[in-house]
């Protein structure tokens, strides 16, 4: 089995071919469609070219290039080149392709490229066969498949290979490939006269639906049964009207398998379009099913759980609504049942929305992970040792009460105050909120009052909890700051990503791990900063690794210098290097000038503006007035000051540079992360006793005496105090401000 012998054979007569086997693509530069994966920069494209390609798995619809992209494999490969179809082989022609792999790599120190059409087809004893050859690296896996490969694949394999999903083609994509089909003087019908309604092309492309094999079988049947014999007499003409197309396509079945991947995408979307809300999606889905043969059974125990996981007590009625429909359509049936279906749907879109049962979950989870609690003495069953135990001693009977309730503990000693239901502020719930609010605190109140054993304290859990409440430790806020930033920018797995950041390092890393099938280029300050990037990236795969751009200029420059391929970013994330800088509008234009369409760079700057001030800090005396206020005017001009550019721009500064850039500044957001520090002497010479920088000088603009006695006066009050210290940063988007369309491509 060789390149001779499979669908890679290339001594087979072109003319005997279909026009789609004859179309396919040579070429990476040939191939129409999957910029995702295949654009310039993208990791597919770059291993391809390298030929240094691992294991990997294509998954899409029908017609978008699966096949055809490993014939282009097939042509760039130093590697050996086999092919099976899991329909027509078993684990005998898996073996015999291990075992010429194996002879391939002993005798010629090749690698074996291995590709397997359809590979969800194979059952578990033909993956397992092929494991431990992939494992080894002996045989290169490329699988292709229809179906989500994470339902359908071995897991062994799946975690050896990397999952590239390809799309339906776009419109232009099944344009362009119709033209060049019909201007191709060898492989297509260029060497003919062929006129296509512009209408009949339009058609075809629409039936297609994303299908280029669909399409291009359309154009050959209406191409060679147009012409009373084909090939047509030189000079004939070929016209393909409307109505011709339509003979030559039919209309597309819908691709449903109520075992595979669409099924689950469909009621999938269904499902969230209800949680949603939004009626008109849930029609539409709820009709992609119904119109595909799902079993309406289903549909039902789907939005029976539904009505209680995402309705729940915001409506208590949607359940019975969505039984009720249940029970009408068993009595009813098919075609007149899809009346209860769209009624149930209709209702859980449009009735209010609450989760709070999920609380459930969280007391289900306490009682697995937490040691098995006594029951409080006073619920215990009276019935058979109250006499001697004093079980159910202390029970208050509610019905015995004003409105059928009593304040008092139903909880385990152990999780008194712990709260499980919190009720939404949505429909029928929000009602009743007030009301079980207010009944908790009154249990909660009730619940201090309990036997003595309860009233011990242990003053080393005391301790341990004061001391965690005044960690000093800054991680867990740079953690938020990243989600935060992340957040914001909603990098998808094939984006190209710059950062430039100072120092590098802390965002990186992250969008390596969002966007693996893009590329991650770092900007960064200096060589030694370099360096320290490469040894934390010596431990991952180098097509991973990201491209350091050392800051020699602009970073439009440093880009260009790099010769990526490309010029601009989807997603750009900066931090710490737009509020220092001098030339805030200049860098602003750069950010622009490297941003995609639709693209997004989020920044996160200190806001040293508004970060912590010592005269808050100081216990200053009622006769010291003169002093805080002289302080305070300091504070005022050195957090002000217009000649330094960490501190001469706020929010609306920022929002007129990035108008003047073409950008529009959003979703700004200030976080303020204060933690305790311990001020010392050398910390408080450093801000006030250097006459040149800082507090020292702009307190030398003040007369020599009141400048002195504030310096004595923070000498002497700041030096050991622990203190909160407080760091806002600012975290905003910028976008091109003609595509404020939040594009995430």
């Amino acid at each position: 089995m060789n390149r001779a012998d499979n669908l890679f054979d290339a001594a087979k007569s072109l003319h005997d071919e279909p026009l789609a086997a004859r179309m396919r693509p040579r070429t990476l530069d040939e191939f129409v469609g999957q910029e995702h994966i295949l654009g310039p920069g993208r990791l597919l494209r770059r291993a391809i070219q390298a030929d240094r390609l691992s294991s990997v798995i294509f998954y899409g619809p029908p017609g978008c290039g699966k096949t055809t992209l490993a014939r282009v494999i097939a042509n760039h490969t130093k590697s050996a080149f086999l092919s099976l179809n899991a329909v027509l082989s078993g684990v005998q022609e898996v073996r015999a392709a291990i075992e010429k792999a194996r002879q391939e790599m002993a005798y010629h120190g090749r690698r074996t490229i291995l590709f397997v059409d359809e590979v969800h087809r194979w059952n578990k004893a033909q993956q397992d066969a092929l494991l431990p050859w992939v494992e080894n690296g002996t045989v290169i896996l490329i699988g292709a498949t229809t179906q989500n490969p994470y339902f359908e694949v071995n897991s062994a394999l799946i975690s050896r290979s990397r999952i590239f999903q390809l799309t339906p083609l776009t419109r232009e994509h099944l344009r362009t490939i119709a033209e060049r089909a019909l201007k191709d003087p060898e492989r297509g019908y260029g060497k003919y006269r062929i006129i296509m309604d512009d209408d009949a092309l339009e058609h075809l492309i629409t039936v297609a639906d994303g299908d280029a094999r669909t399409l291009l079988s359309a154009i050959e049947l209406a191409v060679e049964t147009t012409p009373d014999t084909f090939p047509p007499p030189e000079g004939e003409v070929i016209h393909i009207t409307r109505e011709v197309a339509e003979d030559s396509i039919q209309r597309k079945a819908v691709l449903y398998d109520k075992e595979g991947d669409f099924h689950y995408d469909i009621i999938s979307a269904f499902i969230k379009s209800l949680r949603g809300s939004d009626p008109d999606a849930a029609f539409y889905w709820l009709a992609r099913m119904v119109d595909a043969g799902e079993d309406p059974h289903y549909i039902f125990r789907r939005m029976l759980i539904l009505a209680c996981e995402d309705v729940g007590m915001a409506d208590p009625h949607a359940i019975t609504v969505v039984l009720s429909c249940a029970q009408a359509f068993d009595r009813v049936g098919l075609p007149e049942g899809q009346y209860h279906l769209a009624h149930a749907a209709l209702y859980l879109a449009t009735c209010p929305k609450s989760n709070s049962v999920l609380g459930y979950f969280d007391a289900l989870k306490a009682v697995r992970e937490e040691k098995t609690h006594e029951v409080p003495r006073h619920l215990k069953d009276a019935s058979r040792d109250a006499k001697g135990f004093g079980h159910g001693d202390g029970y208050l009977y509610p019905h015995s009460y004003r409105e059928h309730w009593v304040a008092q503990n139903y909880l385990p000693r152990e999780l008194k105050g712990r709260v499980f239901y919190q009720p939404s502020q949505q429909g029928y719930e929000a009602r009743i909120r007030e009301e079980v609010l207010r009944r908790r605190e009154l249990q909660l109140t009730a619940a201090a009052q309990v036997e003595e054993e309860v009233l011990t304290f242990t003053p080393e859990k005391g301790m341990e909890e004061w001391w965690r409440r005044t960690e000093t430790d800054l991680r867990p806020h740079l953690e938020e700051l990243r989600d935060h930033i992340f957040q914001r920018a909603q990098i998808v797995r094939h984006h190209r990503v710059l950062v430039a950041e100072r120092p590098a390092g802390f965002l990186v890393w992250e969008a390596i791990r969002r966007a693996p099938e893009g590329q991650v280029v770092c900007a960064v300050s200096s060589e030694e900063e370099a360096q320290r990037i490469r040894h934390q990236a010596a431990g991952i795969d180098d097509l991973l690794a990201p491209v350091l751009l050392v800051d020699t200029g602009p970073l439009p420059t440093c880009v260009q210098e790099a010769r990526l391929g490309y010029q601009t970013f989807e997603r750009i994330l900066v931090r710490n290097i737009l509020g220092p800088s001098p030339d805030k509008e200049r860098l602003l234009a750069d950010l622009a000038s490297l941003l995609e369409p639709g693209g997004i760079a989020v920044c996160a700057e200190a806001f040293f503006r508004a970060s912590q001030r010592l005269s808050p800090l100081v216990p200053w005396r009622g006769d010291e007035t003169p002093l805080r206020e002289a302080l305070t005017s300091v504070e005022e001009h050195l957090f002000t000051n217009p000649e330094d550019p960490r501190v001469n721009w706020d929010q609306g500064t920022l929002t007129e540079l990035a108008r003047r850039a073409g950008l529009a500044l959003t979703q700004v957001a200030r976080y303020e992360y204060t933690t305790k520090r311990t001020l010392t002497r050398e910390d408080v010479l450093r801000w006030v006793g250097d006459p040149n920088r800082g507090y020292g000088l702009h307190l030398a603009t003040l007369e020599p005496a009141l400048a002195t006695a504030i310096r004595q006066k923070l000498l002497e009050t700041l030096p050991g105090r622990e203190v909160p210290w407080r760091r806002p940063i600012l975290v905003f988007r910028l976008s091109p401000a003609l595509s404020m369309s939040r594009l995430t491509r």
